[in-house]
C-alpha cells in the first residue's frame, strides 16, 4: 500500500509541501503580531499579499483544519492561524476526526484512563 492510498488521510510530502508553500509561509508570517494584526484587520488583502489560491483562501474562509491541510497546510504551521482564531489543539482535533470538542476530550481522558 502506498502512502496516497491511505483513506481520508493527506500525507505532507515533497508534493503538498510545494503546494502549501503559500499558506504555510503565511501562517508561519502569524508568529509577528503585527503579522496577526494586519490579517484580522483584513483578511482578504493579507491573503493576496502572499499569494493564495482559490483553494487555499476558501479554506482560510471555512476555518477548517481539513480543508487547509488538503490545500498543503502544514499542521505546525496551521497552528499559528488556529492561535488567532483562539482554537487549541483539542479543537483542531474534534475537527479532525470529526467529533464535538466535548467528546473529543472525553475520549482522550478515557484513553488516559
Amino acid at each position: 500500500m502506498h502512502h496516497h492510498d491511505i483513506p481520508g488521510t493527506v500525507i505532507f510530502d515533497g508534493e503538498q509541501a510545494q503546494k502549501g508553500y503559500a499558506l504555510n509561509k503565511m501562517c508561519y508570517s502569524f508568529n509577528a503580531k503585527a503579522a496577526r494584526d494586519e490579517f484580522v484587520k483584513d483578511e482578504d488583502a493579507y491573503c493576496s499579499k502572499f499569494g493564495l489560491n482559490d483553494q487555499q483562501r476558501a479554506a482560510i474562509r471555512s476555518r477548517n483544519v481539513l480543508d487547509l491541510i488538503a490545500a498543503g497546510g502544514n499542521v505546525y504551521y496551521l497552528a499559528k492561524f488556529a492561535g488567532i482564531l483562539g482554537l487549541n489543539v483539542q479543537d483542531i482535533g474534534a475537527q479532525q476526526t470529526g467529533m464535538s470538542v466535548e467528546a473529543f476530550k472525553e475520549k482522550l481522558a478515557a484513553a488516559g484512563r
